[in-house]
């Protein structure tokens, strides 16, 4: 059971009531809809995280936000980002990688195991190593390399949120909550 109760809809301002009556009716968007004044706007912003106008691709993104969830110990979002991955062809074998903490895992190519090793230390570390760093260049623009540290960072934010509040988990969602997501954007 969450540490903070849900907010009813019927007693939040119309607009975050619009906002919530528009994405799939899960638990974390009903815990952020506490932050009345921030939910539009960071709605807009994980849209924009999900959408397809990213330089980084989809299934680096998910790798990225599993491997958050990994890391922040943060089952619900691994649960609804397993069923995102595997949407936009995140593989089992990576999912178990995933699992496992090996992210030297064959299932993974090169930019994938440097991304997701440069992801891991950005997070624990205040600084990756130039090493780490080196390797991620090697695969990814400077534009893709920043997109990837803002949706590990806005991950990183929603992890500690459902860790913290002890979320209720939801069903996954998958394309659902992508496709809604990005509606959200605009």
């Amino acid at each position: 059971m969450a540490r903070v109760p849900y907010p009813d809809p019927a007693d939040l301002p119309e607009r975050a009531q619009e906002a919530l009556a528009a994405l799939p009716p899960l638990n974390v968007f009903r815990m952020l809809a506490h932050a009345e004044t921030a939910l539009r706007p960071y709605l807009r912003f994980g849209g924009i995280l999900l959408s397809d106008e990213l330089e980084l691709e989809p299934v680096p993104r998910e790798l990225a936000i599993l491997r958050t969830a990994r890391v922040y110990e943060a089952e619900y979002e691994w649960i609804q980002h397993v069923a995102i991955g595997r949407a936009v062809g995140v593989t089992d074998a990576q999912i178990e990688a995933l699992e496992r903490g090996d992210l030297d895992a064959d299932a993974f190519d090169d930019a994938q195991r440097a991304m997701l090793r440069f992801a891991t230390s950005a997070m624990r570390t205040p600084r990756p190593s130039d090493e780490e760093f080196a390797a991620l260049r090697e695969h990814f623009s400077p534009r893709a390399i920043v997109e990837l540290l803002l949706v590990c960072g806005a991950y990183a934010m929603l992890a500690r949120m459902m860790t913290s509040l002890d979320l209720d988990l939801d069903e996954a969602l998958g394309p659902d909550v992508l496709a809604r997501a990005r509606e959200t954007r605009g």
